[in-house]
């Protein structure tokens, strides 16, 4: 159903007791680590790569809670390779993009 995103694991890590609760951390993960690494292009126009370290660093575990472990690895590619990773910023920018949907359709169908 999701190409990014697992259910599964986002219910293995917030459980499935309390929607409202999944809803507020699914909120959250959106509003901080997906917000921030969707501003990264403009750090890399500045060449603020101790930024773009931080905001990589900081998204990993999230990206582990909703099941996406392919962003993961590439956050962790640009971690590895900063000042070459801009190729790989244009790929984690379309991953945001379908995170984002996915949570998104994921939170709308929260029971």
């Amino acid at each position: 159903m999701y190409q990014i995103i697992s259910e599964q694991s986002i219910y293995q890590y917030f459980g499935d007791d309390d929607p409202d609760m999944l809803r507020e951390m699914i909120q959250i993960i959106l509003d901080t680590n997906i917000k921030d690494l969707k501003e990264l292009s403009s750090f890399y126009i500045d060449g603020d790569f101790s930024t773009i370290k931080k905001r990589c660093h900081k998204a990993k575990p999230s990206m582990s809670y909703i099941g996406a472990i392919k962003t993961r690895k590439t956050l962790e590619e640009i971690e590895a390779n900063l000042e070459n990773s801009s190729s790989l910023n244009d790929s984690l920018q379309e991953q945001l993009r379908l995170i984002e949907s996915e949570l998104k359709i994921f939170v709308s169908a929260i029971n």
